[in-house]
């Protein structure tokens, strides 16, 4: 059974959903039947290789919030990530364009590595205030998974992959996929969002026992091209 997982590397959800999918495949009885496959999805796909100034004060400008109402929106999902094993640190965070770190994961992928690479990827971006739009950062990050960083520096000097992030926000465009994460089991059933691992669990168990198309269907908690 395959479950493809459209996510970005800076979505938070995405993130919390990963963990969440982890825990109801660990008790998923034909987990080693299932093949994973993350595909990409950038929320802002015109974000500067870094975005300068205050977390906190551009959610508030876009938003239509106060700095505070933002900090307060930040810590509830701090505590929704601890309440998954996750530590968020927003104050360390540096945000940015995702593109070239989305190549590097279907590199990855190419080796066996790709959910090594996006586990180290989305852990440095929250965790630890990496950029993940800096080449440098993306080599040594994935020469931490088993990657080759002449592989990896040859990769994002060149267009590699380039067309394989657009084939696979191409694909969500074609499924309706609006926000992220989203869960798609052989192209038949699917969910977006960070549904706990019971509803995950169950997602699971429907997609192995029944094959049949159904639309994808949301409610969890999810970012989209607006915000998270």
């Amino acid at each position: 059974m395959d479950v493809e997982i459209w996510s970005d590397i800076a979505c938070p959800w995405c993130y919390i959903g990963k963990r969440r999918f982890e825990a109801a495949l660990a008790r998923f009885e034909h987990r080693d039947e299932v093949r994973v496959v993350w595909r990409s999805f950038e929320l802002d796909p015109t974000a500067p290789r870094e975005r300068e100034g205050d977390r906190a004060a551009r959610l508030a400008q876009k938003y239509g919030m106060t700095i505070q109402q933002a900090r307060e929106a930040e810590r509830s999902v701090v505590d929704a990530a601890a309440g998954d094993g996750l530590d968020f640190r927003f104050d360390l965070q540096r945000s940015g364009a995702t593109f070239d770190a989305h190549r590097i994961v279907h590199l990855a992928a190419r080796h066996g590595l790709q959910d090594a690479m996006k586990e180290r990827l989305m852990r440095a971006y929250f965790t630890e205030g990496e950029l993940v739009g800096d080449h440098d950062a993306l080599a040594r990050l994935a020469a931490e998974v088993g990657l080759e960083q002449d592989e990896v520096r040859e990769t994002l000097a060149a267009d590699r992959y380039a067309e394989a992030v657009r084939e696979d926000e191409r694909m969500a465009r074609e499924l309706g996929i609006s926000a992220v994460p989203t869960f798609v089991i052989d192209r038949a059933l699917g969910a977006s969002g960070a549904h706990p691992p019971e509803a995950l669990s169950d997602l699971l168990r429907q997609g192995w026992a029944n094959r049949v198309a159904v639309p994808v269907a949301a409610g969890g908690e999810a970012c989209g091209i607006d915000g998270c």
